[in-house]
């Protein structure tokens, strides 16, 4: 699949390291989610938008069967299987994201060189000058964010300058106005 087919079926992945999940995407469809072992606090799985850039079946070793690379700058990155099953759901890997091999080898056969790989940290984040950041999580609407936060839909639609508030997706940061 060539990365224009990859961008025309939508797919891609999205990684929330507080949560310690991968969901994995077609469109706005969620596929699937798995659970991960992230970062620990020394060495934390960087966030940001990535794309999967090498594959290798059997790299062996604390790799697990899988592995799929990522252009992440200023290391060797990846999302892979693991020889420890007992890290998953757990903050203590040198940045990579893991997962058991069973998963890594049913999803590893869905995503291509050049799917997009969305890497976040947490359901909100940050505070700005103009609200509080929050990130969108899978299932969320702008009127459940409204609701959750005690906001007019109007106020979250003018913040944000949302041309089409139905089309909000996971791993976008939206700000809660104050």
């Amino acid at each position: 699949m060539s990365e224009r087919e990859i961008n025309a079926a939508g797919i891609h992945l999205l990684v929330n390291t507080t949560l310690r999940q991968l969901h994995h995407f077609q469109g706005d469809t969620l596929v699937r989610t798995y659970p991960v072992a992230v970062g620990k606090p020394q060495t934390p799985t960087p966030t940001g938008d990535y794309h999967v850039i090498n594959k290798i079946l059997n790299p062996g070793g604390v790799l697990g069967t899988r592995w799929m690379g990522l252009d992440i700058p200023g290391g060797n990155y990846g999302i892979h299987g693991t020889s420890n099953p007992d890290s998953i759901g757990k903050a203590i890997s040198n940045g990579c994201i893991r997962m058991y091999n069973h998963h890594i080898e049913e999803l590893f056969p869905r995503v291509q060189i050049g799917t997009p790989v969305r890497i976040v940290a947490g359901a909100s984040a940050a505070r700005t000058g103009s609200g509080q950041e929050y990130v969108v999580q899978p299932g969320d609407t702008l009127w459940q964010i409204a609701r959750r936060f005690g906001v007019p839909l109007s106020s979250l639609i003018e913040t944000n300058n949302l041309v089409n508030p139905h089309e909000i997706y996971p791993g976008q940061a939206i700000i809660i106005p104050r």
